[in-house]
């Protein structure tokens, strides 16, 4: 079998030499749901000996309006969201519902790089969002303006982790899984009048500093994940009788072990060691155990410690991390789902649930 001639060979030129329609092979390649098993492969295998591979994608795009490629943007660099547990599980959530539907994804970095994505607007079918454009003052309102560019392309973007006003999100809800966590906690306490807590919040603050937090510095719930956490633990605490001083939350810039050690022993050697530590994610929490451990001091006896994710660590590590489950990966499929019609387009906001493990019994 061979070309009609040594130019480049187009999707009518194979029709031709093959005697099908220009549809069945478009199909062969992109929607093999179409076809029966026999006539796709033989299709791709004829396909193959002509040195044809497929339909051009651009080409694709600009006749029908769509390539099938969804920009999802990372809210932190490539590298971190292949390390980060909570990072992963979302991603995972968005592959299965893209490989199902045979769509691809295009990863692309935080949001002070938007300015990257400029020239792939016209080849991607729209934007999923996760985290918000947060960290540094100087440079956030250069993101939001460059959020607010993708918003006027007249494509579907939805946010994940964040609102942004007149387009649809994904949360979970970080408010109340922050409250129960801290409710249970302070029930299970052998003398709750006595009882000292410290709260690890997870950027709080537009600072890269391991720094305590003042109430007039915290980023918006609106936008803000920790924040919204943050305000379920302080209001378990106020309704429970308790008081939590400024001075004992303390903002984690990164969710890694290093900020999570630092900040944790900073809060337990203060003079007043709490023994209570609620933290905002379960890196932290793990860290807390270590910084814990290095000063002799014994998890739960003599500090119980609360983390929030419930990434698999939690479970293995020991002792095992009380914490509060979200759900990663459906967060990421839903998010997905909703994108391509196959869920009603409407914000979803998923349940948490409190998983009671050896660091908080």
């Amino acid at each position: 079998m061979a070309a009609p001639n040594s130019r480049k060979l187009t999707l009518k030129d194979v029709a031709k030499v093959l005697k099908v329609s220009t549809a069945t092979i478009s199909n062969a390649f992109n929607r093999p749901d179409q076809l029966s098993e026999q006539l796709r492969e033989r299709i791709l295998a004829q396909c193959s000996e002509l040195g044809y591979f497929g339909p051009n994608a651009a080409a694709r795009s600009l006749r029908t309006g769509r390539s099938g490629i969804i920009g999802v943007m990372l809210y932190d660099n490539l590298s971190y969201n292949f390390i980060d547990p909570v990072a992963q599980q979302f991603l995972q959530g968005l592959a299965e519902v893209f490989d199902e539907s045979q769509h691809s994804m295009l990863l692309l970095p935080s949001q002070d790089r938007i300015e990257q994505a400029r020239g792939l607007e016209a080849f991607v079918d729209g934007f999923i969002i996760y985290g918000p454009p947060l960290q540094q003052k100087l440079d956030r309102l250069l993101r939001q303006q460059r959020l607010e560019q993708l918003r006027h392309q007249s494509k579907p973007l939805i946010t994940v982790d964040f609102n942004l006003e007149n387009h649809l999100s994904v949360n979970i809800d970080n408010y109340l899984g922050a409250r129960k966590s801290t409710e249970y906690a302070i029930d299970r306490s052998q003398s709750p009048g006595n009882i000292g807590i410290a709260i690890l919040g997870l950027r709080l603050v537009d600072t890269n500093r391991v720094c305590r937090v003042r109430e007039d510095e915290l980023f918006d719930e609106y936008y803000s994940v920790s924040a919204r956490r943050l305000h379920g633990y302080q209001d378990a605490i106020r309704d429970a009788g308790l008081t939590i001083p400024a001075e004992m939350i303390w903002n984690v810039p990164d969710n890694n072990h290093g900020s999570g050690y630092q900040a944790a022993r900073e809060a337990l050697g203060c003079s007043s060691r709490p023994n209570l530590l609620l933290c905002s994610s379960d890196r932290i929490a793990l860290a807390a155990i270590q910084a814990a451990r290095h000063l002799n001091l014994k998890v739960p006896e003599d500090v119980r410690i609360v983390g929030f994710d419930d990434i698999p660590e939690a479970a293995t590590h020991h002792p095992t991390l009380t914490t509060v489950h979200q759900q990663t990966v459906e967060k990421g499929r839903v998010a997905a789902e909703i994108f391509l019609g196959r869920r009603a387009a409407e914000s979803v906001v998923l349940p948490t649930e409190l998983v009671v493990r050896e660091s908080c019994p």
